[in-house]
Formats: C-alpha cells, sequence, structure tokens
C-alpha cells in the first residue's frame, strides 16, 4: 500500500465505484491525460490492487427477499471435514460468502432466499446436511443500512 501514491489512490476509489467507466472518463476525474491514466490502471491491475470487475445485480430484483446470516458449528474439527464443507459450500450459490471465524461458531454464511419457506427448506434440506456441521444459528436481516461499499483507501 506504501507503493501507492494520490493518483494511485484516485484510480482505485473511482474504478471502485464505477469499474465500467471509460478511460477518458477516469483520466478526468483523477487529473490525468488518458495514455498514463490508462498505463496506471493497467499497473494497478497487474500488481493485484484489482482483482476482477463485476455488475452488483439487484438482489431484490431478482426475487431474494430474505438474507439470512447463519452462524455454523462443528462437534468435530478435523482438517479434512472442513476441507469437504468448504469444497460444498463454494457450489452452493445462495451462499453469498462464507467466513471460518474464531469464537463461538467455526463458520459464518451470508445466505439469501426468496422468502422465509425458502429459506427455512433450504437451512433443512442443504445447511444442515453439510459435512460436519451440527448446529446453526440464524439471524435474519431486517434492513440493510450498508451495503459493501469497497474498502478504504488512505
Amino acid at each position: 500500500m506504501s507503493d501507492l501514491d494520490k493518483l494511485d489512490r484516485a484510480i482505485l476509489r473511482a474504478v471502485q465505484t464505477d469499474g465500467r467507466m471509460s478511460n477518458a472518463r477516469l483520466a478526468e476525474m483523477v487529473g490525468l491525460s488518458e495514455t498514463p491514466c490508462a498505463r496506471r490502471l493497467k499497473r494497478l491491475e497487474q500488481e493485484g490492487y484489482i482483482e476482477r470487475y463485476r455488475a452488483v445485480l439487484s438482489r431484490r430484483a431478482l426475487g431474494y427477499g430474505v438474507v439470512g446470516f447463519v452462524a455454523v458449528r462443528f462437534a468435530v474439527h478435523d482438517r479434512a471435514l472442513a476441507e469437504r464443507f468448504e469444497r460444498e459450500v463454494l457450489a452452493i450459490e445462495r451462499i453469498l460468502s462464507c467466513h471460518n471465524v474464531s469464537g463461538t461458531a467455526d463458520y459464518i454464511l451470508q445466505v439469501v432466499a426468496r422468502d422465509l419457506d425458502d429459506y427455512g427448506t433450504f437451512m433443512r434440506d442443504q445447511l444442515r446436511s453439510l459435512p460436519g456441521v451440527t448446529s446453526v444459528e440464524s439471524a435474519l436481516s431486517l434492513r440493510e443500512v450498508k451495503a459493501e461499499s469497497g474498502l478504504p483507501l488512505p
């Protein structure tokens, strides 16, 4: 991060907000001409500061009215079992994120569902049957106050 100057950070802020911005618009925003701006952007991509570009889809427009945060616990802490669990989680699209955490839970998952019935069915038929899972505890989102808005840049 110490290798990033003020212009690099300005470019990262801009593309984090709008990854489809044209190079001309980006250059204008950060106060560079187009060629040096394009070179800096390419370098930031090559150095791994920018991992990928993607569209943020509307959960509501796609019919996912429920967001749940699920604490998953294992009774047995076995590396092979955890690896099987993680492989299976990667294949389930409605699990938006999965974090191996410290504390009373082993994993925290963010899950979407169409409605409460769909959420209950998913919990019963898929999540509770994953390898190693001995208990789950859900917290349902009542209202999203802040969505992922990008990483802070000094």
